[in-house]
């Protein structure tokens, strides 16, 4: 005799192929389940590289997935940026971003190819970075208003160095020469090494930029901290005084590195690895790690805190780049 099954027979047979179906999709779902790519927009041995290496490890265990570093430079950042900025917004690929990256490039490369606010998901902050005012050991600037009384009185007579045409270091001299009065001549360099071998032959008279590649150099007596562009004291060097202690508050530039996804990167995704990176940023290795070289570890921001702040500096910066009329081909 055949049995002819049951309506209900029927649906739950079919209710049970159907979960049976989805247990892919959820698998898939699970985030991470892979290994995560983090770009790092810069050459090997910056301080951008350095950071995304200290932190590949043991953002790799809390993930429980391999973290890959991937070197893509050129264009001063923009290279690995606008590669991470059209790669798939899944969170499997990242760019560990800075103010070079994602503030400068954007404002002084009018062929950036993305916008740094709405092609990326700011995922939180992994170090900021104080950048130091610092000149050759044997010139004979022992304070910062000496150094700016002689700029003043002798414009053009002193050279400084970045990282090239609309880096960084150049917008911070450049907010320096607008708050002080004094002119100084800028001499570009193709990225962080070139400039740090300027600095140390005395090619160029002073830099006000990246403390993390000075810091040893400072401390070997080479080269002389003038004043820290940071709110407070530097535990590196606790006689340098802040710019705003010689009288300039506005010009506290402390820099970031931090870590963002593509544009429409799920918010649960985003908020998972905010949530690692954090559990990574306050352990104690982490902590000390970091101020051994000289960062700051980061303050607890939100990926919409982080996304308001890069909105704000963008603005700031801004005015300086059109008054300066920098611009980087």
């Amino acid at each position: 005799m055949n049995h002819i099954p049951s309506r209900r027979h029927l649906l739950s047979t079919g209710l049970g192929l159907a979960g049976l179906a989805a247990l892919p999709a959820l698998a898939q779902d699970k985030f991470p389940s892979r290994p995560i790519t983090l770009v790092v927009p810069f050459p090997p041995g910056g301080s951008v590289d350095i950071m995304a290496r200290q932190y590949s490890e043991p953002l790799s265990k809390v993930l429980g997935v391999p973290i890959v570093v991937e070197n893509r430079a050129g264009a001063g950042g923009s290279v690995g940026a606008q590669y991470v900025a059209r790669a798939k917004a899944d969170g499997y690929t990242l760019v560990v971003s800075s103010q070079s990256s994602h503030l400068a490039n954007p404002l002084t490369q009018p062929k950036v190819g993305y916008d740094p606010v709405k092609d990326f998901e700011n995922i939180a902050i992994l170090g900021r970075l104080p950048n130091a005012l610092v000149v050759h050991s044997s010139l004979p600037f022992k304070t910062f208003k000496e150094f700016i009384d002689y700029a003043k009185k002798n414009p053009g007579k002193l050279n400084y160095g970045s990282g090239g045409v609309g880096s960084m270091g150049q917008l911070n001299v450049e907010m320096l020469k607008a708050a002080t009065g004094a002119f100084t001549t800028h001499i570009p360099y193709r990225g962080g090494t070139p400039l740090i071998t300027a600095v140390l032959g005395n090619e160029v008279q002073f830099i006000l930029d990246n403390l993390v590649i000075m810091l040893p150099h400072i401390q070997a007596g080479k080269v002389r901290a003038l004043a820290v562009a940071n709110d407070q004291r530097l535990p590196q060097l606790p006689d340098v005084p802040t710019l705003a202690e010689v009288g300039y508050p506005q010009l506290n530039l402390t820099s970031w590195i931090g870590l963002a996804a593509p544009g429409g990167t799920p918010d649960a995704v985003v908020q998972t690895l905010h949530k690692a990176v954090r559990e990574v940023a306050t352990s104690p290795a982490m902590v000390a790690n970091l101020k051994e070289r000289g960062v700051i570890a980061p303050e607890e921001m939100t990926p919409a805190a982080f996304e308001k702040m890069m909105s704000e500096r963008l603005v700031k910066f801004g005015d300086v780049v059109r008054k300066a009329g920098i611009t980087a081909e």
